[in-house]
Order: structure tokens, then C-alpha cells, then sequence
């Protein structure tokens, strides 16, 4: 079962003083603002990675703000690509 033609699905690894200032919560805030479905996580190497879906306007507004981050964050890079999968809400995963 594929997405909506007006859904889109983006995977983002997100790099810098990310871990340890709230960024997951943060972009999970985020994305139920802008009504965004997925996941977030923190990864062992010190990024986040996402997985986000939902309308494009949307995704692309939730991408800016993960290059903004939380206050204390500094985010030195969002790298984004293509993704697939059906989400119904967005979570916080555990560590990978």
C-alpha cells in the first residue's frame, strides 16, 4: 500500500550537539504541530535520526525547524533522504 501522490516520506540524520539537549522531543513537538507522522531516536554515534511523513508543506516546514533545533542544540547538519513506510503518529524510539 503506497502513501497519498500528496504525502511524502524523508529520512533525516541530524549532526552536531543534538543528544543531551532535548532534540528528540523537540521534533516530536514539532512534527504533531505540523501534523507529521514517524519517528525519532537518538543513534550511538551522537546524531538523531527521523524518519518523517505527511503532507509536503509540511515535511519541508518540519525540516527547517530540525535544522534550527531546541535552544540548546547546535545542529551542524541535516542530512535528508527519501524514505518509505506508513506512520500514524509520530514516537520516540529507543537508542540504536
Amino acid at each position: 500500500m503506497c502513501a497519498p501522490p500528496d504525502m511524502i516520506t524523508r529520512h533525516l540524520i541530524v549532526t552536531g550537539r543534538v543528544q543531551g539537549v532535548g532534540y528528540r522531543y523537540y521534533l516530536a513537538y514539532k512534527a504533531r504541530q505540523f501534523q507529521v507522522s514517524g519517528w525519532v531516536r537518538n543513534r550511538t554515534d551522537g546524531s538523531v535520526e527521523a524518519v518523517i511523513q505527511g503532507v509536503r508543506e509540511n515535511v519541508e516546514a518540519l525540516i527547517v525547524r530540525a535544522h534550527r533545533g531546541p535552544p540548546k542544540a547546535a545542529v551542524d547538519r541535516v542530512i535528508v533522504n527519501e524514505a518509505t513506510g506508513q506512520f500514524t503518529d509520530f514516537s520516540t524510539r529507543p537508542t540504536t
